[in-house]
C-alpha cells in the first residue's frame, strides 16, 4: 500500500505540499511545549494541563504501575489508557523521554499519517485526486466562525472554540483523539479494501483498527456504531456479510478490552438535553447572547413551548453553523445522498451514522463533573463533515470550475487555523511554565525511593492574582498533574479536574489535607501523615502547615528559592 500511496503523491505535488503544510501547522500546537527555555519548561495552549496529565499517566505506566498517579493508592478507572500505554511502551523500548515523545516526536508522525489516510480513503472511495485533495484540506484546516464574531466584537481574529467545539488546528493537543482519528481512517481504508478484495490481511487490519479505537478514545464508540449500521445496510441491500463480520469480531474484542477499566463509566453520563446550546448563549467566553439566553430559559421554565421550541432550534442552528463554517457544504452532499437513497453505499451509511450520532449525543447528554467533555463526540462529526465538504467542493470544481469562489471558500476556511496559531501557539512567551528551580526539585524527587507525595492544594485566588503575569508557574496556572508527571512519584491528591472526569471521590481527601494544614494538634497532624503513608511533602513558595517540620517529624531533603521538600520520618 505504501508504494501505491507514494506513487500517487509523486504524481500530484499539490497533495504533497498540502500534507506537509498541514503537518507543520498542526505540529506547531505541540512542538514548542516541553522544551527548556531560559525560564524553564514552557507550555502553550492547553498543554500545561492536558499534556501534563498524559505525561503523568505515561510515566506511571512506564514503571509497570496501574496506580492513579494523582490519587495515590487507587487504580486507574473509567479512563482508556491506550494512547498512554503506547507512549509508555515506546519510552521503554527506545529510552526516548516521555516528554519529547509526547510533544516533539509523535505529533508530526500522527499528523502526517492522518493526511495520508484521509487522501487514500477518499481516493479509494471516489477515485478523484481533486476530491481527495479538498477533503484532506478540510481535515487539516476546517474551522469555525468564531473569528467572525470576535472580529465584529473586538476587531481581532480569534475564537476557535467560541461555539464550544475545538477545530481541526487543535487536533494534536488531544493526542488520544488524534490517534483514534488516524485509526478510524485506517480502519475505513482497510474495510473498503476487504470488501473489494476479500483478503484476510485486509480483514485483520480493519478489525485491529476498529478494536483499538474504542480503547484509545471511548468517544470513537461512534465508529463501531456506524460500522454496525453500515453492516446491516449491506445485508439488507446487497446480501453481503463482509462488514457485519468485521463489526462482530471488532465488537467482541473491543468489549473485552474496554470493560476492565470502565465498570462504572456509565454513571458518568447524565441526560441533560441542550446544555451546550444553552451555555453557548449564556457563557461569556462562548457566543454569549444574554437576552436570547434569558428568553429561551424563561420560555422553557414557564412551559411556553410554542416559543421555547423555535428559540432552542435557533440556538442549535447557531451552534451547528458556527462550528461548521464552510463545512456546511457537506449538507448539500448529504441531502443528495438521502434524495438518491437507492444509490446509497455502505460508506455513505457509515459516515451519515457517525455524523448524526456525533451531533445527537452531546445535544442530549453531558458528563458528570465535567459536562463539556461530551463535546468530544462532536469532534468526529466535524472531521467527517469536513471530508464530505471537500468531496463536494472537489466535485464542484471538476464540473463547474469557479476558481474565485473556491479560492474564497479556502481562504475563509483557513482563518481559524491561522488565527489560533498566531494568538495561542506562535507567541514567544507561553502562558505557563515550570521554572528551573522547580525542575531541579522535581528531578531530585524523581531520584528518591518511591513514596506518596503531599502537595498544597491548588489556590484559585493566588492563581487569579497571577493571571496577568505570564508565564505562570503551573501551580498558579490551573489544576494540573505536574508534580506526578515530573517527579514520577504518586501524589496523594492532584489535578481534581481529571479526578472529576474519571469519577473519583477526591473531595474527602481534600477535606483531610485542609484539616492537616490548619490543624493545631500535632498528634492528629502526624497521624494524618502516617495513616496515609505520606513519604514526601512538596512545598512551593511559602506554603506550609501550621506546625514546623521538626514538630511533624519531617526531615528537609531539598531546598532552593522556590521549593522545599521534606521526607516524613515514620519512626515513633
Amino acid at each position: 500500500m505504501l508504494n501505491k500511496v507514494l506513487k500517487l503523491f509523486f504524481q500530484n505535488k499539490a497533495i504533497i505540499l498540502l500534507i506537509l503544510t498541514g503537518t507543520i501547522c498542526w505540529s506547531l500546537t505541540m512542538v514548542k511545549s516541553g522544551w527548556r527555555y531560559h525560564y524553564g519548561l514552557g507550555f502553550w495552549g492547553p498543554n500545561g494541563r492536558d499534556g501534563v496529565w498524559h505525561i503523568a499517566l505515561a510515566e506511571s505506566l512506564a514503571k509497570g504501575s496501574f496506580e492513579m498517579p494523582i490519587f495515590a493508592g487507587e487504580k486507574i478507572k473509567n479512563y482508556h489508557i491506550g494512547f498512554n500505554l503506547i507512549l509508555a511502551g515506546i519510552n521503554k523500548i527506545t529510552k526516548i523521554p516521555v516528554l519529547n515523545l509526547y510533544f516533539q516526536i509523535l505529533p508530526p508522525i500522527i499528523a502526517l499519517l492522518i493526511g495520508i489516510f484521509t487522501y487514500r480513503l477518499v481516493f479509494l472511495w471516489h477515485k478523484s485526486k481533486l476530491q481527495a485533495f479538498w477533503a484532506t484540506f478540510f481535515v487539516y484546516f476546517g474551522g469555525s466562525l468564531g473569528w467572525l464574531v470576535t472580529f465584529l466584537r473586538e476587531r481581532k481574529f480569534d475564537g476557535e472554540s467560541m461555539f464550544w467545539s475545538q477545530q481541526s488546528i487543535s487536533t494534536l493537543v488531544n493526542p488520544p483523539f488524534a490517534l483514534s482519528l488516524l485509526l478510524l481512517l485506517a480502519g475505513l481504508v482497510y474495510l473498503i479494501k476487504y470488501r473489494e478484495r476479500k483478503k484476510l490481511f485486509d480483514f485483520i487490519l480493519s478489525v485491529l483498527f476498529f478494536v483499538l479505537i474504542v480503547n484509545i478514545k471511548v468517544y470513537t464508540i461512534l465508529g463501531l456504531g456506524a460500522l454496525l449500521m453500515a453492516g446491516i445496510f449491506e445485508i439488507i441491500k446487497n446480501k453481503r456479510l463482509e462488514l457485519i463480520k468485521v463489526f462482530g469480531v471488532s465488537f467482541i474484542f473491543a468489549i473485552i478490552m474496554f470493560l476492565p477499566l470502565s465498570k462504572s463509566s456509565a454513571n458518568l453520563i447524565n441526560f441533560k438535553p441542550f446544555w451546550f446550546v444553552e451555555t453557548l448563549m449564556g457563557f461569556q467566553d462562548k457566543f454569549y447572547w444574554p437576552r436570547f439566553y434569558s428568553a429561551m430559559m424563561n420560555y422553557r421554565l414557564g412551559n411556553i413551548w410554542f416559543k421555547a421550541i423555535p428559540a432552542y432550534l435557533i440556538a442549535f442552528i447557531i451552534f451547528l453553523i458556527g462550528n461548521l463554517s464552510t463545512r456546511i457544504l457537506a449538507f448539500i452532499l448529504a441531502f443528495r445522498w438521502v434524495r438518491n437513497f437507492r444509490k446509497l453505499t455502505y460508506v455513505e451509511v457509515f459516515l451519515i451514522s457517525l455524523i448524526v450520532a456525533g451531533i445527537v449525543i452531546p445535544t442530549l447528554f453531558i458528563q458528570a463533573g465535567t459536562p463539556w467533555n461530551t463535546i468530544q463526540f462532536f469532534y468526529y462529526s466535524l472531521i467527517f463533515l469536513g471530508i464530505m465538504a471537500g468531496i463536494y467542493l472537489g466535485e464542484w470544481s471538476e464540473k463547474k470550475g469557479g476558481k474565485v469562489l473556491i479560492f474564497l471558500i479556502g481562504l475563509i476556511t483557513l482563518i481559524t487555523s491561522m488565527a489560533t496559531l498566531y494568538y495561542h501557539y506562535l507567541p514567544s512567551r507561553p502562558p505557563a511554565k515550570i521554572s528551573n528551580e522547580e525542575l531541579e526539585a522535581l528531578q531530585f524527587l524523581s531520584k528518591q525511593k518511591k513514596g506518596i507525595v503531599l502537595l498544597y492544594p491548588f489556590d484559585k485566588y493566588a492563581a487569579k492574582l497571577a493571571e496577568n503575569n505570564p508565564p505562570r508557574p503551573l501551580y498558579l496556572y490551573d489544576e494540573t498533574a505536574y508534580v506526578a508527571a515530573f517527579s514520577k512519584q504518586p501524589v496523594f491528591l492532584e489535578d481534581t479536574i481529571n479526578l472529576n472526569i474519571t469519577g473519583y471521590n477526591w473531595q474527602e481527601r481534600l477535606v483531610q489535607v485542609n484539616e492537616f494544614l490548619k490543624s493545631t494538634d500535632s498528634t492528629k497532624a502526624k497521624d494524618f501523615l502516617v495513616n496515609n503513608h505520606i513519604s514526601y511533602i512538596y512545598w512551593t513558595s511559602n506554603k506550609k502547615a501550621e506546625f514546623d517540620d521538626k514538630q511533624l517529624g519531617l526531615i528537609k531533603i531539598f531546598g532552593n528559592s522556590q521549593v522545599n521538600i521534606f521526607k516524613v520520618d515514620f519512626q515513633p
